[in-house]
């Protein structure tokens, strides 16, 4: 396999690794080759000969498509062509893709979904950036309510592969098969759903590649940091597996940081403490006989009281309330300089001052927003004020602020602050309910405190937490996921060991 397997591209840094392969002696013409005969076999693989249309379109796209309705006509399928350009119009691989067809050409307003059992939409790739029109907005719109099957080459036609956003009408697409590389699209929201199943194809780019075309963020996998904690030193000791600490809100308010604080425990943090005041202890103390409650004094520095408990990291927001009090506690805590989850509360107490808790921030901080607490941090980097995808605004969120942030959500997106990105898809949708971002907090707090780098520490915490989502069943909750972490951070780590001791064997798998 060639390097960066996890890299995500762009549309552009794709151009560039193809580039590249042409400079290394892959040909274009060989690249389409493999591209076409690799969307055939993935439709060969899942579905017997029926009526299929091709729809090509004048680019690199549609060469594709010329490849793959001559490999399905060789495996005995009924196949016809549309087409969206003349063939005499076609210039560069596209054209000498289109002359190994063998079977008539028709125009592409000749088309009728109704006609076909399967259609193959090879008409624009990842790069299209402006909404479809005449013929291919007609038949994109017609797809939506066609009941066979649809099959996208590259990217459904219609969505932008680098935006990942829905520019007028998209091709309903039941599975979508890309080439070398995740584009942003087959991650991101809404793209990740309108793709339908993904299959990713290598082509025969050569190693190097990266050195050209720079990915604009790697997908989170678990090749890319190892679950802290998962082998514990035979001379450890709860004090040594590190100290964690959870601000806790007033009484009745204590759920939040309570649900992180077993996640703390769970992730392997040695020594959990809740911090609360006075009227909140017993509620504290008797909700698990593990939990330990500390009160701290509500006036004092919140840095001096963290400092005071031996803390090796802290999370702050869940619950919390919204009030100056917590504003002079997170900045505080930020002074002490030990690595802080800061969620929720702790993040939207500054909507009035965001400038005044980036001032306050250092590298090993990271920030936890969902979508409306980022808007209140970083109003001009929503989805409706920046053009940018969610990674570009991501990394801009990061850099802006000196520390991680974890923009939460179905295609969750991690950035550190020298522009690094990762994207997590490995998650449920079951984890939409009260409290998982409460879960989440904590164990990343627990793989802080055992000592982990920030980025490293929120991406496994990002991946085991999505891995407990994937094992609930319905009527899960915050509690449930909590009962999952367990399999979820085993599961993680023995594969891990299993790969590592595979690459002992045969040190040169990837």
């Amino acid at each position: 396999m060639s390097d960066q397997p996890h890299a995500i591209l762009t549309a552009s840094a794709m151009g560039e690794a193809d580039s590249f392969a042409v400079s290394q002696g892959v040909s274009g013409q060989v690249l389409m080759r493999n591209a076409g005969e690799a969307a055939a076999r993935t439709i060969l693989r899942n579905w017997a000969p029926r009526e299929a249309a091709v729809l090509c379109g004048p680019g690199n796209n549609g060469g594709d498509g010329w490849i793959i309705a001559q490999r399905l006509r060789d495996e005995g399928w009924p196949v016809r062509v549309f087409t969206l350009a003349q063939v005499s119009g076609l210039s560069g691989d596209a054209a000498w893709a289109a002359a190994g067809w063998g079977g008539p050409v028709h125009p592409l307003g000749d088309c009728r979904l109704s006609d076909h059992a399967l259609i193959v939409d090879a008409l624009f790739g990842a790069g299209l950036n402006r909404p479809l029109e005449g013929e291919a907005a007609r038949l994109a719109q017609d797809s939506q309510g066609y009941d066979g099957v649809c099959v996208a080459v590259d990217t459904p036609s219609g969505l932008s592969g680098d935006r990942a956003a829905v520019q007028g009408v998209v091709f309903r697409t039941d599975l979508t098969v890309t080439f070398h590389r995740y584009k942003p699209a087959h991650l991101l929201s809404p793209g990740r759903a309108l793709c339908g199943q993904v299959v990713l194809c290598g082509i025969g780019i050569p190693d190097g590649w990266s050195k050209q075309a720079t990915p604009c963020a790697t997908l989170n996998h678990p090749d890319l940091w190892r679950v802290p904690g998962a082998r514990i030193d035979p001379d450890a000791h709860k004090h040594s597996r590190g100290r964690l600490c959870v601000l806790a809100g007033g009484r009745g308010a204590t759920g939040a940081a309570r649900l992180a604080a077993r996640a703390g425990q769970i992730g392997g943090a040695g020594f959990v403490t809740v911090l609360s005041g006075q009227g909140a202890l017993n509620e504290i103390a008797s909700s698990s006989e593990s939990l330990v409650a500390r009160q701290y004094e509500a006036d004092a520095p919140f840095g001096d009281v963290l400092e005071d408990h031996r803390a090796s990291a802290a999370v702050m927001g869940p619950g919390a309330g919204i009030g100056p009090r917590l504003k002079a506690q997170v900045r505080s805590a930020c002074g002490l300089k030990i690595p802080l989850v800061l969620d929720a509360d702790a993040l939207s107490v500054f909507e009035d001052a965001p400038d005044a808790l980036f001032e306050s921030l250092h590298a090993d901080c990271v920030l936890t927003p969902h979508g409306g607490e980022f808007a209140r941090l970083f109003p001009d980097l929503t989805e409706t004020a920046h053009a940018g995808n969610k990674i570009e605004r991501t990394r801009e969120a990061a850099r802006r602020c000196g520390a991680v942030v974890v923009f939460k959500g179905a295609d969750t997106v991690i950035a550190a602050p020298d522009g690094e990105a990762w994207v997590n898809v490995h998650a449920s949708a079951r984890l939409a309910t009260a409290g998982t971002g409460d879960v989440l907090a904590g164990l990343i707090g627990a793989f802080l405190a055992q000592g982990a780098p920030a980025h490293e520490a929120a991406c496994a915490a990002v991946y085991v937490h999505g891995d407990a989502g994937r094992r609930l069943g319905p009527g899960g909750t915050a509690d449930t996921v909590l009962a999952q972490l367990p399999q979820a951070l085993d599961a993680v780590s023995q594969a891990q060991f299993r790969k590592a001791a595979v690459q002992r064997l045969n040190p040169h798998m990837v």
